[in-house]
């Protein structure tokens, strides 16, 4: 048997004497650990079914597990992560590329195809993966099993010994029972209390114990053990017409109470915790639950003493005739005299009671003719209860037996000719394939899977309901699944299929360990709405789900309604009432492409029908406009002045016409607040006037004729230029941030052969070019830069070019020669160390500048027209980073491929389709994120342009990485792409360790914040972390440092004003950035410097264990003063503290407003 998982975690991390010094900061003592955290991180729990109440039967005398190992107590926790992840990871890495190719596409569902998978597993190391876990979650025999099977034989001797009772009126009845302290769960509507049948109390015929447990198709981690005791209702006590207008259920109620009250006399509530619940949420069906008092008394209960007996009456299959309980038959009739309409759940949940014999048989039937029956349920039970999936009516409808039952029916038809779906010889992972195929590419709402003689499945045209329908025994198993849970479970097997397609990335984490049940992760808009009292609840949401699937149309792509179960009753108490007013959740997953538009056409004016169909919907938001076309239609104009956005304006009109003014008013609407919080919420508008000018600059300057040489390209490689920055570009009133663009000659001989004077060449270059687009163009300035002054064969030089809108490009010349020039100088064994430093680092920032960003640039621009969301995702993750004094640690090109890899790797979810839903996602994998042993690889082509060869050369740089840096002080994230295999461009020096264990930890944090607040969380609380935890603060004064802050100064002058924005020496100025720059140049050995750009007018730091007391030496990298030792010891050196937090003031001038010092 395989060890817990939680005793096989990784542990191979490095000795703290493997590391440098400046690994680590003693105030960030949590953050450096992070990273390990990630490993047993609760979201990912070790996923069991929880769907205990499945249908089956099997009888209680037999049912004793075959496992051998009693009483053996299972030691994992339930909200551990399985260490399949952990131990899988490196092996997976390596072995990845290994798989086969071969996947077969087919759309179509026949017998014997192989269209689920080309092979019996994806891959070796995924059967692995599934064996492993498989062999944590089958059942045995433990502890907590035996005595849940105690306490059946309690139970089983006490019913039986239960005296038979005469047939009372049910008033009568009711107050016998009351007498005792009895309630009878009566369903809604009550009975008449003058109701002509009686009710009848006689012993069961048998009694047994039925479900996964008895099947052993459920998990044994789950949260409790959940055992069904199956009570079958005697014949005698029913009637012929009892299927008719709740009277099984009122006779089924009152059995419930019987035995009730027999287990209180018999002191057995005195023993256990016994209660009133509903089967699966369903109304009609309450049952009696068993449980040890000890869960109340004692929260922190071993797994192996939480366990829970539900006792559920039920009938014989020749009960009622199969065609009066068919789905377009009316069970329940009402006074009116109008065509009754057609009771579907009604009738399906009532012939569910005689079917537990039946499906037992059938799944029985499928577990020994198929051998990896039940390897596919516990699969299924786990991808199931990963995306919060389960028989109950309040989370979808479809569980543990429903997945069973419908791999069990294609086992035995479905195909063409009545044929089998399925081979019995199939592997687990072919049988879970084949019912997420199913499920995923046929529209069982408009299609029902017929298996069985269909003679009678033509009663299922009339009602439009998902329908798997059983025809052998006249029963739809999906019957209560309802419209909007459909969508959700169809939307999560075509996300499951196309994870476990993926052949470059694994997705066996993202389909079983991975939980992706969070409304915050799964839904772009969550809407909190008060619906008004109704005697059936469930035709008021049906109602809800109708009026706002039409109303927001194409805006929005699911719909999903999400409300509180019924909570368990005392037995004295009656039902819970489900007519009170309550509230129901909404989450929405939207269109990108229509979600924002302003105007809804409806039908023209002649289609008098249809209009007056719009109007009656609408009311009087409604008009009738004529547009440019010429054509008269029905319309709506939403208002995009207001505060609201126009999908929560949509909502509240719709409440307001369909359900009063008490749901409109008390409507709360999320999903808008993230993206509130940036300048400009369209996530393209603020970028397009600077891509307008862009190619007016690339016309402008292709245009110039009197160049020596002509121009071969021009790129850009600027965040502003690929709908990326944080700030939005040329904002009005503010000095505009240049756009970095690279421009490149055709080859030609003249070129030096130096690098020396290669930078002087493109000087001149860039002198002649800004000189002719002056002469061209009166609205362009152009001024030269120079930087690297210090390092003459590096690029000295750029070209600013400003236009009179406002707008500035920097432009800079590539030459190809200086790469060669330098790796050349690399390998020259006589150059000196210094100069081959000097042209190691020439040749990253030539790469990264002229090479990587242009591509990286090209690629994420695309990739923007591709996902509307994704660059509001981007700034919004760009503003977190810099909200909590990341941004000079993360370059810009690390957060935007972190944010990439949301879109282009979305599993277990499908493609962002709101900024905040991109930005909260990528903060939950962040958290996740083992850094230290997984490189981020992500493809930016958005064709599968990465093959499975470019990612093994990739693994193979990140191992060699950690090989030669295994403490790594060097690199510490391994961030590639496929344009950018390097994986150490952006991350070469920055961030260490402990910045990138503070972003885990922070990510990790917000996170929690995020799952704890749920739909109560302020966005704000994501951007802002406490400066207490560093040593200094030194506030920076707001009017010179710009951004948010810095906008908010005294108004002055309109001609000083002006004069300023005239002013072309402050484009491209950032005091703060610079006074950073000069501070870590400086102090960067003994202080680790935070900064958050714009954002925060702070510079924090931390102190450098290195500048704690240390025995005296000369040349120290920081200020230090000598002090004398203690207990004689010799004269140590101390940092000299105070000079350097004064030096630092000096150096910032009018910058630095206060130094706060912490420690």
């Amino acid at each position: 048997m395989a060890p817990p998982a939680s005793k096989r975690r990784k542990t191979t991390h490095l000795d703290s004497g493997q590391e440098s010094d400046g690994a680590s900061f003693a105030s960030f003592g949590g953050s450096d650990d992070a990273a390990d955290e990630v490993e047993t991180d609760g979201e990912e729990q070790e996923l069991v079914s929880d769907d205990g109440m499945d249908s089956g039967l099997g009888n209680l005398s037999e049912e004793q597990s075959e496992d051998g190992d009693d009483g053996e107590e299972d030691a994992v926790p339930d909200n551990d992560k399985s260490g399949l992840e952990a131990q899988h990871s490196k092996q997976m890495q390596q072995k990845k590329a290994d798989r086969p190719h071969s996947r077969s596409n087919a759309s179509t569902i026949d017998a014997g195809s192989s269209a689920y998978t080309a092979g019996t597993f994806k891959s070796n190391i995924f059967k692995l993966q599934v064996d492993e876990l498989l062999e944590q979650i089958r059942p045995r025999q433990g502890q907590r099993e035996k005595q849940a099977e105690e306490t059946l034989h309690v139970l089983k001797k006490c019913i039986e010994q239960l005296p038979a009772r005469g047939a009372l009126p049910v008033d009568q009845a009711e107050r016998k029972l009351l007498s005792s302290k009895i309630a009878i769960p009566f369903p809604d509507p009550r009975p008449p209390r003058d109701a002509r049948y009686k009710l009848e109390y006689a012993k069961p015929p048998s009694i047994n114990v039925v479900g996964s447990h008895v099947l052993k198709t459920s998990s044994r981690k789950r949260d409790a053990l959940e055992v069904d005791m199956l009570v079958q209702m005697p014949s005698q006590i029913l009637q012929e017409k009892d299927f008719m207008n709740y009277r099984y259920f009122y006779k089924r109620a009152y059995y419930l109470a019987c035995l009730a009250e027999g287990l209180k006399t018999s002191k057995v509530t005195s023993q256990y915790r016994v209660q009133y619940e509903l089967l699966h949420g369903d109304q009609l069906k309450p049952v009696i639950s068993v449980s040890p008092k000890s869960d109340e008394q004692n929260k922190d209960a071993k797994p192996a003493r939480r366990w829970k007996i539900f006792i559920v009456p039920a009938v014989a299959p020749d009960a009622f005739p199969a065609d009066k309980l068919l789905p377009g038959r009316n069970c329940v009739r009402s006074q009116s005299e109008d065509a009754q309409d057609p009771t579907p759940f009604y009738n399906a949940s009532l012939r569910a009671d005689m079917l537990l014999a039946p499906y037992l048989k059938l799944l029985h039937g499928a577990a020994t003719s198929c051998a990896a029956y039940r390897d596919a349920c516990l699969l299924g039970s786990m991808w199931l209860r990963q995306r919060d999936l389960d028989s109950s009516i309040t989370k979808g409808g479809f569980g543990n037996f429903e997945w069973g039952a419908l791999i069990a029916l294609m086992l035995q038809g479905g195909g063409a000719g009545g044929k089998p779906i399925l081979s019995p010889g199939y592997s687990s992972y072919q049988l879970l394939k084949a019912a997420l195929q199913m499920l995923a590419t046929r529209d069982l709402s408009k299609h029902a899977l017929v298996i069985g003689d269909d003679s009678k499945s033509a009663a299922l045209t009339l009602v439009s309901h998902p329908a798997i329908w059983d025809a052998t025994r006249s029963h739809n198993v999906l019957y209560k699944v309802s419209a909007w849970s459909w969508q959700i479970l169809r939307q999560e097997a075509v996300s499951t299929l196309s994870m476990l397609g993926d052949q470059l990335f694994d997705g066996f984490n993202t389909a079983f360990i991975t939980n992706s049940s969070g409304p915050l992760y799964r839904y772009d808009h969550i809407a909190e709405i008060v619906l008004p009292a109704k005697a059936n609840k469930g035709d008021l949401l049906k109602m809800l789900y109708d009026v706002l699937r039409r109303g927001l149309g194409d805006r929005v792509r699911l719909v999903n309604l999400i409300w509180s179960p019924t909570p368990a009753w005392s037995l004295g108490s009656s039902v819970p009432s489900s007519q009170a007013t309550s509230s129901v959740k909404v989450g929405m997953v939207v269109n990108p492409d229509t979600v924002n538009r302003t105007v809804d056409l409806g039908p023209p004016a002649q289609e008098k029908a249809e209009a007056a169909s719009f109007r009656k919907f609408w009311g009087e938001l409604a008009e009738l406009r004529r547009f440019k076309d010429g054509s008269i239609l029905e319309s709506i104009v939403w208002d995009t002045r207001g505060g609201a956005s126009i999908l929560q304006q949509i909502v509240q009109a719709l409440l307001l016409r369909h359900f009063g003014e008490v749901s409109a008013n008390t409507l709360k609407f999320a999903g808008d607040e993230y993206v509130n919080m940036l300048r400009h919420r369209d996530n393209k508008e603020p970028f397009q006037a600077l891509q307008e000018a862009y190619k007016q600059l690339e016309s402008d300057i292709r245009s110039l004729d009197d160049l020596p040489l002509t121009i071969r390209q021009i790129m850009p490689a600027d965040a502003q230029l690929r709908n990326a920055s944080l700030t939005p570009p040329a904002l009005p009133k503010q000095s505009p941030e240049p756009a970095n663009i690279t421009l490149q000659f055709e080859g030609s001989a003249r070129w030096p052969d130096d690098l020396v004077a290669i930078q002087r060449t493109k000087i001149a270059f860039l002198l002649k070019i800004g000189e002719s687009l002056s002469d061209a163009n009166d609205s362009i300035t152009s001024r030269i830069g120079l930087e690297n002054e210090q390092a003459d064969t590096l690029n000295q030089a750029f070209l600013d070019v400003i236009y009179d809108s406002g707008v500035a490009f920097r432009l800079r010349i590539h030459h190809d020669r200086e790469q060669t020039l330098l790796e050349r100088q690399l390998k020259d064994k006589s150059v000196d160390p210094k100069s081959k430093e000097l042209a190691a680092v020439g040749l990253a920032m030539f790469k990264r500048d002229y090479v990587r960003t242009p591509a990286h640039t090209q690629a994420v621009a695309r990739l923007c027209n591709k996902y509307p969301a994704l660059s509001g995702a981007m700034r919004l993750t760009k503003k977190w980073f810099a909200s909590h004094l990341l941004a000079n640690h993360f370059a810009e090109e690390v957060v935007e491929l972190m944010t990439l890899r949301t879109f282009t790797q979305p599993w277990p979810y499908q493609t962002p389709s709101s900024a905040t839903v991109g930005f909260l996602r990528t903060l939950r994998w962040l958290s996740k994120w083992d850094w230290r042993s997984d490189p981020l690889i992500v493809d930016l082509s958005g064709s599968c342009e990465l093959k499975q060869q470019d990612a093994r050369g990739i693994q193979t740089r990140f191992e060699a990485w950690r090989k030669l840096d295994p403490a790594m002080n060097r690199v510490c994230l391994f961030v590639a792409s496929n344009v950018d295999p390097e994986g150490s461009t952006y991350t070469d020096g920055k961030p260490a360790k402990v910045v990138a264990g503070r972003a885990t930890a922070l990510a990790k944090a917000a996170c929690d914040e995020a799952e704890s607040k749920g739909f109560d969380l302020e966005p704000t609380a994501l951007f802002s972390s406490p400066l207490e935890d560093f040593d200094i603060v030194l506030h920076l004064n707001p009017q010179t440092v710009g951004g948010a802050q810095g906008r908010k100064q005294k108004p002055v002058f309109k001609n000083l004003e002006l004069a300023t924005l005239d002013d072309t020496s402050t484009i491209g100025f950032e005091p703060a950035a610079s006074f950073v720059e000069e501070l870590e140049r400086t102090y960067g050995h003994a202080v680790l410097f935070f900064h958050g750009s714009k954002e925060r007018s702070v510079v924090t730091g931390l102190w450098s264990p290195q500048t704690a007391p240390r025995s005296w030496k000369v040349n120290l990298a920081y200020s230090s003063i000598a002090m004398e030792g203690k207990g004689g010891e010799d004269v140590q050196a101390v940092a000299n503290k105070q000079a350097m937090l004064s030096e630092m003031a000096r150096l910032g001038g009018e910058l630095v407003k206060t130094i706060q010092v912490n420690r």
